[in-house]
């Protein structure tokens, strides 16, 4: 057999099997169907192409942009601990190189392009009936970014955008590459810790501390550890479901930051109804969502950052690899302080010591 009537034989055999899967699980996502079966995301997608699902070419920035004429969308992205959804409607894209940046009240987006590698427009059958998104995932078939159309989308300028963007291969399956792999932190001794500290007592704004990470090759939980009360502190793996339950009661308007290799979605604003499912503690509130999967927090750290605005207080929770799951700060914008109301909140976290 050619190479290609062995890829279709692999795709049409994965497709059986997720029927098969299907049949026994009806209520699998598929993201977790695809780890069943021992697969990315975006391949078991692909097995679907030509059956409610079509691919996507870039340039990926312009697809963006075109959202942006969509009227109100959800916007979701997760990694694989938390799941962030915000409904609202896309404004202006700003691109510097293969850096993408959205700013607005409801959709606030931090975008990589670099990673994004495979595109679908989507059809699902659900019990209120079908459902549309745009899809977009990395070289390992890994979501990115999903953005699904709601009541309020305007349908026609949908399908013209799926239009503008449709590849000319229409067969099924996709071709994967292996993820990179997370390299690990530097051994403590080879990290100056003075400078270190002594460089983060100079921050004068919170996005110069990647910089600073970058240039001291270290880690970012690795440096909370190193760095020292001062700066950072290990606290309880309920803190965030305590912050999330205080900023509820007290009305506190928060940041809620959300990331994976090729974006971040930022949701500012209150909270206010919480639901915790299994070992899932989420927020369920008409225009934000938020899935937390408490059961992969490995550590989790009250962390003050200088500024010329003052001190910044931020939440953030890694998972057993070292890897960022989500982030909270108090609402806030550049020039201007931290809301003295969100720091007696965070500050208060410390006493819900880590075991």
């Amino acid at each position: 057999m050619t190479s290609m009537t062995v890829a279709a034989a692999t795709t049409g055999d994965l497709a059986a099997r997720w029927v098969a899967l299907r049949t026994d699980e009806p209520n699998l996502r598929i993201r977790d169907a695809a780890l069943k079966l021992g697969v990315s995301e975006a391949e078991l997608l692909a097995t679907r192409i030509g059956n409610g699902v079509q691919r996507l070419q870039g340039p990926w920035p312009e697809l963006i942009r075109g959202v942006g004429k969509l009227g109100p969308v959800m916007a979701l992205t997760r990694n694989d601990s938390v799941v962030h959804e915000r409904h609202g409607t896309y404004g202006e894209l700003s691109v510097d190189g293969h850096v993408g940046l959205i700013v607005g009240e409801d959709i606030d987006l931090r975008i990589f392009f670099s990673p994004w590698t495979h595109g679908f427009a989507v059809v699902e059958d659900t019990r209120a009936g079908p459902r549309r998104s745009l899809q977009v995932f990395d070289g390992a078939g890994r979501a990115i970014h999903k953005i699904y159309a709601t009541e309020a989308t305007d349908m026609a300028a949908f399908d013209g955008l799926v239009a503008r963007f449709l590849a000319p291969d229409q067969s099924p399956g996709v071709a994967v590459s292996p993820a990179p792999v997370r390299a690990a932190p530097r051994p403590d001794g080879e990290i100056d810790v003075e400078g270190l500290r002594r460089e983060w007592s100079e921050l004068k704004d919170t996005h110069d501390f990647f910089p600073l990470l970058r240039r001291h090759k270290v880690a970012r939980e690795q440096a909370f550890r190193l760095a020292g009360g001062q700066f950072a502190e290990c606290v309880a793996d309920t803190a965030a479901r305590h912050m999330l339950e205080l900023a509820s009661a007290r009305h506190v308007p928060i940041m809620v930051f959300v990331g994976n290799p090729g974006m971040i979605q930022i949701h500012t604003g209150p909270v206010s109804r919480l639901v915790a499912t299994g070992s899932w503690f989420n927020v369920l509130d008409p225009i934000f969502n938020l899935h937390l999967r408490e059961d992969a927090i490995a550590s989790s750290w009250l962390v003050r950052k200088p500024s010329v605005d003052g001190t910044i207080t931020s939440l953030e929770l890694f998972d057993s690899a070292g890897e960022l799951i989500v982030s909270f700060f108090g609402k806030r914008k550049p020039g201007q302080p931290e809301l003295p109301e969100w720091r007696e909140l965070a500050e208060s976290l410390v006493q819900v010591r880590a075991a």
